[in-house]
C-alpha cells in the first residue's frame, strides 16, 4: 500500500499519558464555561496534539476559519469535484492537523487549495495513517499566504462521515464530516502559523493545471498530458 512520496505523515501518533489527562481537564474546564469561550492554552505539548487528542478521543469535529466571532454555523452550498464535498452542509474534520490547515491559509491571498487528509484500510482491516497533503496556489507561496486562524470545537451529533472510497483491494476514509443542521460551537482555539508543524512542508501547484484536471473530471474532457 504505497502512496506518493509528497503525502505527509503525522508527527508522532503515540501522547504520552500527562498530555492525555491533561488535554481531557482542559477540555472539561474549557466546556464547562458554556457558550464559546476560546481556550486559554498554555500547555507544554504542541496544539496539533491537544487537537488531534480531541478529534480521535471525543466525540468533536473541528473546522478551521479565519474567522474568530463564528457564533452559529450554518449550512451553506460548497463547491467540490466530489458528491458528498458538494452539499449545502456545514463541512468539519475528525483530525486535528487537517483544520488547522484551513485555520492558517489566508484564502484571499491564494487563488486555489488542494490538500487531503486520509487513512486507508487494508485487506485485512487494518488502519494505516493518517496521511496529509497540502497545497497552495504556487504563485502564492513565495509571499507566505499564512494568518492567525481560529480551529472551533463542534458537537459532532449531527455530522455525518464522508463514505469510504475503494482504493484497489483497500478502503480510504476522508477525515470529512458534513453535517446538515445549524450547530452551535463549544469552543475555540486561536491558531497560529507557527503551531502548524507542516507549515514548511505545504507545496505550491499550478492552478491553471489544477483546473483542467478539475474540467477533466467533471465534463468527461480528455486527461491533461504531461508538460
Amino acid at each position: 500500500m504505497m502512496l506518493p512520496d509528497y503525502w505527509l505523515t503525522r508527527p508522532t501518533s503515540n501522547f504520552d499519558e500527562k498530555a492525555l489527562i491533561a488535554f481531557d481537564e482542559l477540555l472539561n474546564t474549557t466546556l464547562s464555561i458554556g457558550g464559546c469561550p476560546t481556550i486559554e492554552y498554555a500547555l507544554p505539548w504542541p496544539k496539533w496534539q491537544f487537537l488531534c487528542h480531541l478529534a480521535d478521543a471525543h466525540d468533536i469535529a473541528l473546522h478551521g476559519s479565519g474567522d474568530a466571532t463564528i457564533p452559529l454555523f450554518e449550512p451553506r452550498q460548497s463547491n467540490d469535484l466530489e458528491e458528498f464535498g458538494n452539499q449545502k452542509a456545514i463541512y468539519a474534520a475528525s483530525d486535528g492537523l487537517w483544520a488547522m490547515f484551513f485555520a492558517i491559509v489566508d484564502r484571499e491571498r491564494v487563488t486555489s487549495v488542494t490538500n487531503a487528509c486520509v487513512r486507508l484500510a487494508d485487506e485485512t482491516g487494518t488502519i494505516h495513517g493518517p496521511f496529509y497533503v497540502f497545497s497552495v496556489s504556487q504563485s502564492a507561496l513565495p509571499a507566505q499566504p499564512w494568518r492567525t486562524g481560529t480551529v472551533y470545537l463542534l458537537p459532532r451529533s449531527t455530522f455525518t462521515a464522508q463514505p469510504p472510497m475503494a482504493f484497489g483491494s483497500n478502503q480510504v476514509h476522508i477525515a470529512q464530516l458534513a453535517s446538515f443542521v445549524p450547530v452551535q460551537p463549544l469552543a475555540k482555539l486561536t491558531i497560529t502559523p507557527a503551531d502548524f508543524p507542516f507549515l514548511m512542508q505545504i507545496r505550491g501547484h499550478d492552478d491553471q493545471r489544477l483546473q483542467e484536471y478539475a474540467t477533466a473530471l467533471q465534463t468527461g474532457a480528455p486527461w491533461p498530458s504531461n508538460p
